[in-house]
């Protein structure tokens, strides 16, 4: 967090203001938790019924190009980025030495070497050291500081977005295009952070309060704030960078095999070439002593980050990354890291909440069904 002098703030913020937000401090911005009239719960309830609209632009978007980008991103990502369609996205990890999660982010291919990343906001910086670091002299870099991005979330998101941009119609889940909308040039994604189908806008910020407007003029968009963001990623399972991945945490400890391609494991045909591919890949075949873990809660007691995770005989086995209320269920749920004899579903646990146990059980995730649109 910021000191309030140096908070930041989006270009938005004076529509967040309008619409009644009320601000905190976030990654160094001032962003709205909620906005007055909805809060959390309705907030949540109106992404999964219909759609919501969010700012992201505190979120770092850069642009990677030269002659060897392709390779010289495969030497810092465990990905085969040179198999990513064009305007093609992939979810990927920066790797420490150590087999540590420096940040996760998404890559989209704009062209033959040239890339679109979008990076966690409180890792903006480390991640552009980072890059410049492994790049060297091998592709440019530079950072869209004075660009906005917005994400419109739901299932109704599809109508209001082929409506404003016909040709996003066409697009399934992790693939982008360029468009215009109302004279304003925009690069479109269909992805998010949500588990429902929807997109997210990358715009001029001079024009990103424009935009927002004339999307939330749709009768089934609102506008949404970081406590249901938390919420609906929480129920989709999906993780947040510094709570449930970290760079004391690695890719197999973190349940993100998925994420390393066949190409980049052993005996693949780029088999590792990235940071920390010697103790990731070791870690593949022998395994690890804990894994990230669902868990669903006996109660209506909320189990929170930091919560101990106990056995049957009392003996700490685990700890909670992430944990709140989930909407849809009308129940809590949370996820963290148990040793890895303990991470089967249904195994019971108790956690620990005000030195009080509360019954958990391991649960599978995603708790709500993804719903991204894949054609």
């Amino acid at each position: 967090m910021s000191s309030e002098n140096n908070v930041l703030k989006t270009p938005l913020y004076d529509l967040h203001m309008e619409l009644g937000g009320k601000m905190v401090p976030f990654a160094g911005y001032h962003m709205p938790v909620q906005y007055k009239g909805m809060g959390i719960i309705k907030e949540h309830q109106q992404v999964r019924a219909q759609a919501g609209l969010f700012d992201v632009s505190h979120m770092g978007q850069l642009i990677i190009e030269g002659e060897n980008a392709t390779r010289a991103l495969e030497a810092i990502v465990p990905v085969d980025i040179d198999a990513l369609g064009l305007n093609k996205q992939t979810y990927a990890l920066f790797t420490s030495e150590a087999g540590g999660i420096l940040d996760d982010l998404i890559v989209t291919r704009w062209g033959k070497e040239q890339y679109f990343l979008v990076v966690n906001a409180a890792c903006k910086d480390q991640d552009v050291a980072h890059l410049q670091q492994h790049l060297g002299a091998q592709a440019e870099l530079s950072l869209l500081n004075d660009q906005a991005l917005m994400a419109l979330q739901g299932p109704t998101a599809k109508d209001v977005m082929g409506e404003l941009a016909p040709q996003t119609s066409e697009l399934v889940f992790m693939s982008g295009c360029r468009a215009v909308i109302e004279g304003v040039e925009c690069y479109i994604t269909r992805s998010g952070y949500t588990g429902e189908d929807g997109f997210e806008i990358s715009l001029p910020a001079a024009q990103a309060d424009k935009i927002a407007r004339l999307i939330l003029a749709f009768g089934q968009v609102e506008a949404i704030g970081l406590g249901a963001r938390d919420s609906l990623r929480l129920e989709a399972g999906l993780c947040l960078y510094g709570h449930d991945l970290d760079n004391e945490t690695s890719p197999i400890e973190g349940a993100l095999n998925w994420s390393i391609s066949k190409t980049r494991r052993t005996g693949g045909a780029k088999e590792g070439g990235f940071p920390g591919a010697d103790v990731i890949l070791a870690q593949m075949a022998n395994g690890v002593s804990r894994k990230r873990v669902g868990l669903s809660i006996d109660g209506r007691v909320p189990v929170r980050e930091g919560a101990q995770l106990l056995n049957a005989e009392g003996q700490l086995v685990g700890q909670v990354t992430s944990g709140g209320f989930a909407p849809s269920l009308n129940a809590p749920v949370a996820m963290g890291y148990v040793a890895t004899e303990y991470a089967k579903e249904g195994v019971q646990l108790s956690a620990l909440v005000r030195d009080k146990p509360v019954a958990v059980q391991v649960a599978k995730m995603p708790f709500v069904a993804q719903r991204y649109f894949r054609g």
